[in-house]
């Protein structure tokens, strides 16, 4: 009989000490961990226009906020902690030039998140442009300040040798300097 006792407590620290190693730290089960996609398929086409647009730019996604951003203090930085933004615009010298946001129907109801997030980004000193959808090649020059200014049509001086003509596209941006492709 104490043999049957001294099974059954065994069996039960067995299948205490068993249900306890499939939980986590804190005691919840762990749940299977799964790959997902890094741009959704409404941002890709958003960020391949961006690349597109932006030859002369870098262009990173899902960048968090911790990587372009700081505070002193947990609770302040609690604020931005595991936030992300969609796009980030760098120059050859990787500067951030803009944040770009892709505010698609998942934004629908959420703006005053959207204005809080906002709100974040220019307190640390950035621009945020954002987009209901994807955004055509102009308007994103546009709101880069890349400005096409004349198309030119350059012809050899020479009149006895074979004349070469070739399109330069001039741009200025917002400082005003002129860049000829």
């Amino acid at each position: 009989m104490t043999w049957i006792i001294i099974l059954i407590v065994i069996f039960f620290i067995a299948v205490l000490v068993l249900g306890n190693a499939k939980k986590g730290k804190n005691g919840a089960a762990r749940n299977p961990i799964k790959g997902k996609r890094i741009l959704t398929m409404n941002e890709q086409p958003t960020f391949l226009r961006l690349r597109e647009a932006l030859p002369e730019h870098i262009v990173l996604a899902q960048v968090s906020f911790s990587a372009f951003m700081t505070a002193q203090g947990y609770s302040t930085r609690n604020l931005f902690n595991r936030k992300v933004a969609d796009f980030v615009v760098l120059d050859k010298q990787f500067n951030i030039v803009a944040i770009v946001e892709l505010d698609d129907s998942s934004h629908k109801g959420k703006e005053d998140k959207d204005a809080d997030r906002d709100g974040l980004i220019i307190e640390a000193g950035h621009r945020i442009i954002r987009y209901q959808r994807t955004p055509d090649i102009d308007q994103v020059k546009k709101d880069f300040g890349i400005i096409c200014i004349e198309t030119t049509t350059i012809e050899s001086e020479t009149p006895d040798k074979t004349s070469l003509v070739s399109e330069a596209f001039i741009f200025e941006t917002e400082s005003n300097e002129q860049k000829t492709l």
